[in-house]
């Protein structure tokens, strides 16, 4: 009983966990790297290189972000934080809910509590996305008061499927490697930029091909055995995370607007994934068989 309740309940919630700690870790580092110098065009080259050469042994993946939403988003952290990376991208259920609508993926019936809890929800965390960019408010944190060590200085499936799919994740993560190559190449035309230091920069590229992967398969683990709503309320951890280790790390404040933003943003997020549950319920299916926010990307900075 003990065992079976380890591997049903403390397990994934420890993998889910440690998920968003190695996804905002990404973050950091990769911030940090930026400050030492980094071109993030070099660091999707290789990042996806030493990707592709994991996955040729153990090519056990979920699917991983395009080449193009790595590109906007590692480039949105370098000119602001990774606190700000972790809370726009509790922002994915309510824009997801809002093409849903636009789309008719989704029913728009204005007189049910369920629609209504959606809408508010998707209001909600969108003013808190907003608040947490425009309003920065006083200082909670400033790094002279932090210990800062800024960086400055799916289901079972059969044998041969199961072959199949990791052969496909394989050449995905091959072709995005080769798709980025020309693209990086021509974006950074510096020589010297793609001589990799051992440093900082070295231990983020390498963090990325490794972790990623890994981060990626928990994930894919968790929603199988416990289902995408589960794994969904970990997400606004990762605001929370990510401004622990910008403070700790790279000596970041922490101001008054960040916190109250990430609040807000998190209410709305948990208003529109209890809406999506109870909608499932209410249909006689449950909430981890079938949901819009299923997919396993949703859930990691792969940006």
């Amino acid at each position: 009983m003990a065992r079976r309740y380890c591997y049903k309940d403390v397990l994934p919630f420890s993998g889910m966990v440690a998920a968003e700690c190695i996804n905002v870790g990404l973050n950091i580092l990769f911030k940090a790297s930026t400050l030492k110098g980094l071109s993030y065009y070099v660091f999707i080259l290789y990042s996806s290189a030493i990707r592709t050469l994991v996955l040729l042994p153990f090519p056990l993946a979920s699917i991983f972000r395009r080449f193009l939403g790595q590109l906007c988003g590692y480039k949105g952290i370098e000119f602001s934080s990774p606190t700000l990376a972790s809370a726009i991208s509790n922002l994915t259920p309510a824009w997801t809910y809002i093409l849903a609508v636009i789309f008719r993926m989704e029913n728009l019936a204005l007189r049910s509590s369920i629609t209504q809890v959606k809408i508010i929800g998707t209001l909600v965390s969108i003013s808190g996305a907003l608040v947490v960019v425009f309003y920065k408010g006083p200082t909670i944190i400033s790094p002279s008061q932090s210990l800062s060590l800024s960086l400055h200085s799916p289901r079972g499936t059969s044998e041969t499927k199961w072959v199949i799919e990791t052969v496909v994740v394989f050449l995905y993560v091959l072709c995005t490697a080769i798709i980025s190559a020309p693209v990086c190449l021509m974006a950074e035309r510096n020589l010297h930029a793609w001589t990799l230091r051992p440093d900082v920069t070295l231990v983020t590229i390498l963090y990325s091909g490794f972790f990623g992967s890994s981060m990626s398969i928990v994930i894919a683990w968790a929603l199988h055995l416990k289902g995408p709503v589960y794994v969904s309320i970990f997400k606004p951890l990762s605001i929370v995370i990510a401004a622990a280790m910008g403070v700790i790390f790279l000596g970041d404040a922490l101001y008054l607007g960040s916190l109250i933003g990430a609040i807000i943003l998190s209410i709305g997020f948990y208003a529109v994934i209890w809406a999506k549950a109870k909608e499932e319920l209410s249909l006689g299916s449950s909430p981890d068989d079938k949901t819009p926010f299923s997919n396993p990307t949703f859930f990691v900075l792969t940006i």
